[in-house]
């Protein structure tokens, strides 16, 4: 099932971190696509850029996970979910792949995720937001998302 989203950048300046970035949508290597740039650093307890966008009412429980076109620059990047049962920003489902320099699609089994900083299993009858970030070291992010769906 294709999602539509409706990308938003957030960094970690809204924490108090100096990593800095953009979000730009439009042509990336010959298809449409929504595109996260910027430099993330850990100075100030930073460390992230991120695109995400909230989900509408879909039924991801009748899904095996999300697959995601994406062309990038070599680096390792995280997906995270998050869901209402989640009451600290700080709190999500993980799970990392690497973006190459050629556009392909990725396959993100639900069950790979990770829980981090939370007991709450995974329950996507609640699933809120998804995110794609670059976090964690210092390096150049560029990352491009022409579609993301639910596979099964």
């Amino acid at each position: 099932m294709d999602l539509n989203p409706d990308w938003e950048y957030v960094a970690d300046t809204v924490m108090g971190g100096v990593s800095t970035g953009q979000l730009d949508v439009g042509p990336v290597e010959g298809r449409d696509a929504a595109r996260l740039t910027g430099t993330v650093s850990l100075d100030n307890n930073g460390g992230f850029v991120q695109m995400a966008f909230d989900t509408e009412a879909v039924a991801a429980e009748s899904y095996t996970g999300l697959e995601i076109d994406v062309l990038g620059n070599g680096e390792t990047y995280e997906v995270r979910l998050r869901t209402n049962d989640l009451t600290r920003p700080w709190q999500a489902y993980r799970a990392t792949f690497t973006a190459p320099p050629t556009w392909t699609t990725i396959r993100l089994p639900f069950d790979s995720f990770a829980a981090h900083r939370t007991e709450a299993a995974l329950d996507l009858t609640q699933l809120r937001r998804i995110g794609v970030l670059a976090i964690g070291r210092v390096f150049q992010a560029d990352i491009a998302v022409a579609q993301i769906r639910f596979y099964r």
